[in-house]
């Protein structure tokens, strides 16, 4: 299997930062996507409060498991050593992303999990989205919430309490991806709740669910992250 190249991440980098943008689930400079870099104890991420109309793939960042700048003339996302202590703790991720998207902080700032009410959630979560604890940029702190909270569960989302959502995935792609589907069913079950109780889906229904769209669903098997 090839390896990508620095140069093929960091262009993947500005194409997966630009769908934050495309799907809404940024404002101003806020957000941020990290790659690992296959085979190395690296991986790359936006810069800190660089517009993103002008992020290109120079920008990127290269650093260490440990969050020390390797390579970059910028300064590293205010959350890089989130991103470093997710990397070094969950060998299996790829990808890290990071929002503040509307409706699934929302249910961050509420300190509430999304219950597992739509198909769409048992197939891509595996269950519910959890809770995060509380926690302050600046340290490994967020990162050692992340990586508790999802030790114990399926899912590839994580609402840190009063800051808001993280995603991991295979590589940066798919944690988009997770980061657009968390968004989407935060607003749909807030909206159902207006309308009056939700109907949790049955465990061994969601495990069903969850098992066809992770290993039978779409072109190819894609497989669980962990």
């Amino acid at each position: 299997m090839s390896t990508l190249s620095y140069a093929e991440i960091r262009d993947d980098l500005v194409v997966q930062h630009a769908q934050l943008v495309r799907y809404g689930l940024v404002v101003w400079t806020g957000g941020n996507v990290s790659a690992r870099v296959p085979g190395e104890d690296r991986f790359l991420i936006k810069p800190s409060g660089v517009d993103y109309d002008v992020l290109s793939a120079a920008y990127m960042i290269v650093c260490d498991l440990d969050g020390t700048v390797v390579e970059g003339s910028h300064a590293p996302s205010s959350d890089t050593a989130t991103h470093a202590y997710v990397y070094r703790n969950m060998p299996a991720v790829g990808g890290v992303v990071h929002t503040h998207s509307t409706y699934a902080t929302a249910w961050a700032a509420r300190g509430e999990a999304i219950p597992c009410v739509l198909t769409a959630m048992a197939d891509e979560f595996g269950g519910e989205v959890p809770v995060g604890p509380f926690a302050i940029i600046g340290d490994d702190s967020i990162g050692r919430g992340i990586v508790d909270t999802l030790d114990a569960h399926r899912s590839r989302a994580v609402l840190m309490q009063n800051h808001g959502p993280f995603t991991i995935g295979k590589n940066a792609r798919d944690a988009v991806k997770a980061a657009v589907m968390v968004e989407d069913v935060a607003r749909t079950v807030h909206i159902a709740r207006q309308l009056g109780e939700v109907i949790p889906i049955p465990q061994d229904r969601i495990d069903s669910l969850f098992d066809r769209y992770q290993n039978v669903y779409g072109q190819s098997p894609q497989g669980a992250l962990k």
